[in-house]
């Protein structure tokens, strides 16, 4: 048997893998958000990226355990050259996604997954090969896989958690996409030196490799349950990891800096699970192992179950990052079942690198089926209460399997408390989740009122308040209403199209919403066509409610297409539009910057005729508007909206009140000319023209485009690396 490693070589092999999880983990997110640029960031998208990023790390796994099995292979100079493929790979990276994204954009869904999948694959096959690699090389000195998997995968998880919060914190808002990605270059170049100086002392101490440690053996029916087990136990922490996000992203307005912190507290969970594991790995694997892992998934599960209803609560009583504790520790409780099913199922001999890639592909595997039933199919079908549930139940059923497969001289006091868990759980769903989306919502504003409709579907979250304001995600999406005399939401912006443009004859409208700003350009007297994109197909069920915009699904001239933004100009690159319309949403939510950026500015002057304008909602940010500037020769600010175009803007004040007296939206006038007070709104509109002539900054008033580039000149200008405001701390602030 060889001799057990020092604790300054451990202590260095821990390190070093610690700090591979960091660029792992930045890669992930930034390679998932070039891939979303390119190929947008509705759910088809987004699915086919996540499940092609797991597939590659468990086809890696195999690849790990494969390089693992050979006794003639210096497992420590493999880790070290995968570390350097991986940084040259990343070093290329963006560039190729581009390169390959742009030449495939009209490419049908199936060869867009499968190019997703074969840009994703090398680097993912490398990345999914380091912890069999370094497993094998642990288990050839200690003779315990559980202890060994429990140590490596706590580092290297724990590297991944403090990288999320550095992402969170300053890495994209300081360096950006390009910037993070060097920076992730250079950490594997410091890991792959690091490992190559620990094989050079470690090789001068090692012992001849003994018989025992050579002898290999078929798998046995243990390796084989636990194989089933381990793909349980994925499928169940990622459809609770989907379930979590879904929480946290609405209750924090989908912020990016919010995602991250949350997969942070995930995975920190995920490491202390693993490090606690390796304490019940000592002994020799057994039934009794079993126990201990029935033990952990049961209380796993309940934990899981509580982390959504304690949550609405808590964020009525301190800022949303409260929650993210309850996430840890649930996270933790299945992060320890990983450790113990690869202690109790894989041997600890030659071939104990390849029986834990193995168990890593089926819980991948596992993983993936759980981000594709939960994520792709239960969130169409069943509310977030009734998943939930369904998961918990899971979870409970599954510590009922283990307590019968242990067989333990505790059996009933086992199932007994499965029974009562899975009872509390049955009974708390109605009470936990009442007024869920209205507590998680409105925060330490929560006053107990109802929301009037609460859409749920796979895209998202929709609830409208009883006064009849829309929330997508939590934020503010608009009001039910297209009457200028009660301008609740500002829809004289929508209106204001008529002062740039004489005749808009075919329009594109980039996200639906309530559809009142939908309903207004659809009655434009000139519009013959309007095509319309929208990423949830859930505002299409409000619509039809509101009697304000419920005729705009009839409209004939009106098209709605379910698609992303980007994502449908990019497969579309022919249409042309004499106005395009965007009532975007905060400028730091996650992702917003795909509608923001230089790059997409030009993808849309693409899609102008000669002569079109585009209209869209800047939010009040400076670096919005100096990004508009930066892009088209002619620009105005409408209020908190800008209206750019590469032709001279010139509202014409006498042209758009003609129209506005003309208009009619389901045959009804939008200005009654035999009411005093229609009259002297509409003097007040009208005025908006007025105040071109000194420039300045008032909220309710044009300004031209050298006042915006004098008054922002501190701003920077948001492009899709640097994602503008995106990872700000204090958005809106």
């Amino acid at each position: 048997m060889e001799t057990r490693p020092g604790r300054l070589q451990l202590a260095a092999i821990s390190a070093v893998f610690f700090v591979s999880g960091f660029p792992a983990l930045v890669y992930q997110l930034v390679w998932q958000r070039s891939l979303f640029a390119i190929y947008g960031i509705n759910v088809e998208s987004v699915t086919v990226v996540v499940t092609a990023f797991m597939l590659g790390l468990g086809l890696g796994s195999l690849a790990g355990g494969v390089i693992s099995a050979s006794r003639r292979v210096p497992l420590l100079a493999a880790f070290a050259g995968i570390e350097l493929c991986i940084a040259l790979f990343g070093w290329f990276s963006l560039d190729l996604f581009e390169a390959i994204g742009s030449a495939t954009l009209l490419a049908p869904p199936a060869v867009t997954a499968a190019l997703t999948f074969a840009m994703v694959l090398l680097p993912t096959l490398l990345m999914g090969a380091t912890l069999p690699v370094l497993t094998a090389h642990l288990v050839r000195h200690t003779q315990n896989v559980g202890r060994s998997v429990g140590l490596l995968y706590f580092v290297n998880t724990m590297g991944s958690a403090v990288a999320c919060f550095a992402v969170a914190l300053f890495l994209m808002r300081w360096l950006g996409m390009r910037g993070a990605v060097s920076a992730a270059v250079l950490l594997n170049l410091l890991v792959a030196s690091a490992a190559v100086i620990i094989d050079q002392l470690a090789r001068r101490q090692a012992a001849p490799p003994s018989a025992e440690a050579s002898a290999q053996g078929p798998r046995d029916r243990r390796f084989w349950l636990a194989a089933v087990l381990v793909a349980m136990t994925g499928f169940i922490a990622l459809s609770y990891e989907i379930l979590w996000f879904r929480v946290h992203s609405f209750a924090s307005g989908s912020s990016a800096a919010a995602f991250s912190a949350m997969l942070g507290a995930y995975l920190l969970g995920i490491a202390l699970g693993s490090l606690t594991a390796r304490r019940f790995c000592s002994a020799d694997p057994g039934p009794r192992s079993l126990v201990a892992l029935g033990a952990f998934v049961l209380a796993a599960n309940a934990a899981g179950f509580a982390v959504a209803p304690l949550s609405a609560r808590m964020v009525t009583l301190a800022p949303y990052p409260v929650i993210l504790p309850l996430v840890t520790i649930a996270a933790g409780l299945l992060g320890a079942t990983f450790p113990l099913l690869c202690h109790y199922g894989v041997r600890p001999d030659s071939r104990a690198g390849s029986g834990m890639s193995y168990l890593y592909l089926f819980n991948i595997l596992g993983s993936a089926a759980g981000s594709l039933l939960t994520g792709f199919v239960l969130m169409d079908l069943l509310s977030t209460a009734a998943i939930n549930l369904l998961l918990a139940l899971a979870g409970v059923g599954l510590a009922v399997v283990l307590a019968l497969l242990a067989r333990g001289t505790q059996l009933l006091a086992q199932l007994g408390a499965c029974g009562a868990v899975a009872l509390v759980c049955v009974a708390a769903t109605g009470v936990g989740f009442s007024h869920f989306y209205e507590r998680l919502q409105w925060k330490s504003g929560y006053k107990g009122e109802a929301f009037a409709d609460v859409v749920e579907n796979r895209h998202g979250v929709i609830t409208v308040t009883q006064g009849g304001a829309v929330y997508g995600g939590g934020m503010y999406d608009g009001v039910f209403n297209v009457n200028l005399m009660d301008d609740s939401n500002m829809i004289v912006r929508a209106f204001s199209v008529g002062a740039f443009h004489r005749a808009p004859r075919r329009v594109l409208m980039i996200g639906l919403a309530s559809g009142s700003w939908a309903q207004v350009m659809a009655h434009h007297p000139a519009v013959e066509h309007m095509t319309i994109i929208e990423i949830n197909p859930g505002y299409l069920q409000l619509i039809p409610q509101h009697p304000e915009v419920a005729s705009l699904l009839q409209n004939p001239k009106v098209e709605i297409v379910i698609d992303d933004g980007r994502r449908w100009l990019n497969r579309n690159p022919d249409a042309r539009f004499d106005a395009i319309v965007m009532n975007t949403s905060f400028h730091w939510r996650a992702h917003m910057s795909n509608l923001l950026s230089v790059e997409f500015l030009h993808l849309l002057r693409g899609h102008l005729n000669p002569g079109g304008v585009v209209l869209y909602n800047t939010t009040g940010s400076p670096e919005v508007q100096r990004t508009a500037c930066a892009v088209f020769p002619h620009v105005v600010r409408v209020i908190n909206n800008v209206v750019v175009s590469d032709s001279p803007l010139m509202p014409d004040k006498q042209r758009w009140r003609e129209l506005l007296l003309d208009y009619r939206i389901d045959g009804r006038a939008v200005i009654d000319t035999s009411r005093e007070d229609h009259m002297a709104e509409l003097d007040k509109i009208l005025g908006l023209v007025d105040t071109l002539i000194e420039p300045g900054f008032e909220y309710y008033a044009m300004e031209v485009r050298s006042s915006i580039v004098a008054r922002t000149q501190d701003a920077r200008i948001v492009t899709d690396d640097n994602m503008g405001t995106e990872w700000d701390l204090y958005p809106g602030g």
